[in-house]
């Protein structure tokens, strides 16, 4: 097969070097993006006067019947064309004849290939930012329906004090608008088009490049055309934004693992998103969760393997950046598919609420509270402190929790306990004292909740 470059060579392609140095096997999937390019750019040639308009009319049909035949998978790509751009170029000459071979005027697959990826995940993007709001949906409806659920809050894995479960989960919730902002805003640099920058110095062709830019929706044009066809900075963001919302993902998945747990019993992820063992049939395990937590790695890899591709790169474009897409598109596929499971194993979640509150009246959870009551007695906090250590190693010695100490062993530290510290001491009120701004008082967490919802629109 003829290569549509082959004029300057006198050899045929090393047959490894052509299977290695094919792209066709995982760039098809900008093929749609490209088909949309071309339209884009085929029309800008004709309404130049580069092209007759008659020549433009047949190359559109020609590649609207590509593009209809693409999404009937009724295409079979050739790595001997190596990319997406030469093989669709091969089919519509096939399509339409020679006047097929007009639709490359005054452009490069330099500029073609970094049009696609732009397209690609400007709509990649949106589409997440729909799935996040998913992910926080179901935050929202869980946290809604456990305003008054309390759990123990921990730092360093030990039980610190009691906070409201739905407190807890809008963390999660705030996380996730983060991610969401990051993405709304990388939308302003993946809005740019590079289309008729060339192979890196423009073109001799009167071309129009807002004009394309226009047809294919792009804010801008790259000012600079080593630039547009080099740059991958819109990428390298795209996948920071979803390392870190990978993070998130992953941070939350270990919760719900450590929560679903025999030794937690907080929450019961729904049968729909665990899986059974082949030896013990009494398992149920959170697989989903695991899975999640485990394909953070991968795009964590990406992030790292696209920012070595480009870190020594001359401008403008080198056989290198060809390495730039598959990392993109698996992050793109690990991230919806992360998104799209996580919102209804979030949703449909048992919340084991009788659990929770066993926990925080069988721990010192609300020692805090006790410094804070002497403090309001007048006693400076480091002398609370101090006393309120010795409480509670008394109370472990004597296997009781603090609101089994009688009156009288509270005042044998310290004369200024009265019998109101009980009042003090139950979980609820240690929740509810917390009504300072972002505290976890119920008061407080609806507040929240009005604040997300206003985020998502609900308000």
């Amino acid at each position: 097969m003829t290569k549509l470059w082959g004029g300057r060579f006198t050899k045929e392609t090393n047959e490894l070097v052509e299977k290695f140095t094919a792209s066709i096997t995982f760039d098809q999937k900008l093929a749609l993006e490209d088909i949309e390019g071309s339209l884009a750019h085929v029309q800008m040639l004709g309404e130049c006067g580069i092209i007759p308009m008659d020549d433009v009319e047949i190359i559109k049909q020609g590649l609207q019947s590509i593009e209809q035949k693409i999404i009937n998978e009724e295409v079979q790509f050739s790595v001997e064309d190596e990319d997406i751009h030469m093989n669709i170029e091969r089919l519509l000459i096939e399509e339409v004849g020679p006047v097929g071979g007009k639709l490359h005027t005054g452009r490069s697959r330099n500029d073609q290939v970094a049009t696609d990826m732009h397209l690609y995940l400007r709509k990649q993007t949106s589409e997440l930012i729909e799935l996040v709001k998913e992910v926080q949906n179901a935050l929202l409806l869980q946290a809604k329906e456990n305003i008054e659920t309390i759990m123990p809050g921990y730092t360093h894995l030990q039980r610190a004090q009691p906070i409201l479960f739905s407190h807890h989960l809008l963390a999660y919730f705030w996380m996730f608008e983060r991610d969401k902002e990051r993405l709304i805003d990388s939308m302003k640099r993946i809005n740019w088009s590079p289309l008729g920058a060339g192979a890196l110095a423009g073109t001799t062709f009167p071309i129009d490049r807002h004009r394309s830019a226009e047809l294919l929706g792009f804010a801008t044009v790259y000012p600079n055309s080593l630039d547009a066809v080099s740059d991958r900075d819109f990428i390298l963001e795209f996948l920071s934004i979803a390392s870190i919302m990978m993070t998130h993902i992953s941070r939350i998945s270990e919760e719900l693992i450590i929560w679903s747990s025999q030794e937690y019993q907080f929450v019961e992820l729904d049968d729909s998103f665990c899986t059974g063992s082949s030896i013990m049939p009494q398992k149920k395990n959170p697989d989903v969760p695991e899975l999640l937590r485990g394909k953070t790695g991968r795009v964590y890899g990406n992030l790292i393997g696209l920012l070595t591709v480009l870190k020594g790169l001359p401008l403008a474009y080198n056989k290198d950046m060809q390495e730039d897409k598959e990392g993109m598109l698996d992050t793109v596929e690990t991230l919806n598919g992360s998104l799209r499971l996580l919102a209804p194993m979030i949703e449909t979640m048992m919340v084991n609420k009788e659990q929770m509150y066993a926990a925080v009246t069988n721990d010192y959870s609300n020692a805090t509270d006790i410094a804070d009551y002497l403090v309001t007695k007048g006693l400076p906090f480091r002398q609370a402190h101090e006393i309120i250590g010795k409480i509670v190693l008394y109370a472990i010695q004597h296997k009781k929790y603090l609101l089994d100490l009688s009156l009288v062993e509270y005042q044998s530290f310290n004369p200024l306990f009265e019998e109101d510290i009980f009042n003090v001491l139950q979980p609820k009120h240690v929740v509810e004292a917390r009504n300072s701004l972002g505290g976890t008082s119920s008061e407080q967490v609806k507040q929240q909740i009005v604040l997300a919802e206003g985020k998502l629109g609900l308000k």
